[in-house]
């Protein structure tokens, strides 16, 4: 079974848009670089910046909870720390996540755009070596795994439905084609390869409702989690998988079992 990778991506900040990438390089224990290491937390989110601790994906301002985020196009820039946010081609925010005055400006350029209150006011925060990724409260394992998407998948969802189906939808790390239609999903516990990393494919992806977003409109158009029970008797779109062994990877890796 071989396929190849057509698309990398990141989300440095949790909720916030994805940013493609041409290769990454990955290193065992350490996750997708980048990705999901800032977000919006809300008031009593119980987000301490001195002593991380995973928290659950409700208390961030996120798609699932807030659709209209999906409108908001991020960019950040590692090297930097320069976070800028554009809506409908207007600028909102350029700032370095880096300062304090510049995790305010974030603050304010997001209270703004979503109209809150003051006694709303989310803080920006921080992972350090640690990623708010939504199954960061499982183990410090699974806070580290990358997503993957099989495109194959995503088409076969999408002619059931007879509806379109944009992949981005799910929010992966790694959108691959070539393998059948969900066969990743029963592949829990063995090993793939993509070029010279290897994964452990360890956790099928539940899909919640910020898969109902269409991620270029920011409404909420069809149900995806309702469709894939109704449909496939589950409501899974997608795996995750433990890095074993390190190396980089771009567009056109071939990924196989």
């Amino acid at each position: 079974m071989n396929g190849q990778i057509t698309a990398l991506y990141h989300y440095p900040v949790k909720g916030l848009s994805a940013q493609p990438l041409d290769s990454v390089s990955l290193t065992p224990g350490q996750g997708f670089p980048h990705d999901r290491v800032f977000g919006f937390a809300r008031p009593g989110a119980g987000y301490d910046p001195d002593t991380f601790r995973p928290l659950p994906k409700n208390r961030f301002h996120v798609v699932m909870t807030t659709a209209a985020l999906a409108g908001l196009r991020s960019h950040y820039d590692p090297a930097t720390g320069q976070l800028t946010l554009h809506h409908n081609g207007t600028s909102l925010l350029s700032a370095d996540l880096g300062t304090d005055d510049g995790a305010e400006a974030a603050v304010e350029a997001l209270m703004a755009f979503l109209d809150l209150p003051a006694e709303e006011r989310p803080i920006l925060a921080r992972g350090g070596d640690n990623r708010f990724t939504d199954i960061s409260v499982v183990s410090p394992e699974m806070m580290n795994a990358v997503s993957l998407i099989n495109l194959a998948s995503v088409r076969d969802l999408e002619t059931r439905a007879g509806a379109p189906v944009d992949p981005m939808r799910f929010r992966g790390n790694i959108y691959f084609d070539g393998w059948p239609a969900f066969s990743e999903l029963d592949l829990v516990d063995r090993e793939i390869t993509l070029g010279d990393v290897r994964l452990r494919l360890c956790l099928r992806t539940r899909r919640c409702p910020a898969t109902e977003v269409n991620p270029v409109s920011a409404e909420r158009d069809l149900r995806v989690p309702k469709l894939l029970q109704e449909i496939y008797d589950h409501p899974d779109m997608g795996i995750y998988g433990e890095v074993v062994s390190g190396g980089t990877l771009s567009r056109g890796t071939e990924i196989s079992l």
